[in-house]
């Protein structure tokens, strides 16, 4: 049994990032670089950088960097976006391993494809004087 409560519930919220993202955000801003964090217990290499290790809990430190380039694990292309409506232009986001890293990316994938599973990809980050420590310094993957 599913029920219904139409209304409307107004959700403020403020996004901080965190030592471990901001460190990630700052050096893709500052040197357009990858920043991630590898684990010395189980070595595992994460991206975005992260402050412990999430399958060992041991304290990690932002220090690794990892792409520009990487391989595209998966993809999809959306034709409805967040509020239900189709969108006027598909937009297709991959998840990328970035070269150095065991974990994904989740970013747009630029152009039309052909897009295949194992394809190397490289990423486009934007030109330093537009940068402001956003995940949008990326403007996405293109074949590399």
């Amino acid at each position: 049994m599913s029920r219904t409560v139409r209304g409307e519930l107004p959700v403020r919220f403020r996004y901080t990032p965190g030592v471990g993202n901001t460190a990630f955000l700052e050096a893709l801003r500052d040197r357009a670089v990858f920043l991630g964090s590898t684990c010395a217990s189980c070595g595992v290499t994460y991206v975005p950088a992260r402050i412990f290790c999430e399958r060992c809990l041991a304290a990690l430190e932002p220090d690794t960097e990892c792409g520009p380039g990487g391989e595209l694990e998966s993809w999809t292309v959306g034709h409805i976006g967040v509020d239900g409506d189709p969108l006027d232009r598909t937009t297709t986001v991959g998840l990328v391993r970035l070269d150095g890293a065991d974990t994904v990316l989740m970013h747009r994938l630029l152009g039309d494809g052909p897009w295949r599973i194992g394809q190397r990809v490289h990423a486009v980050v934007r030109a330093p004087d537009e940068r402001v420590a956003s995940i949008l310094e990326v403007e996405g993957f293109r074949p590399a």
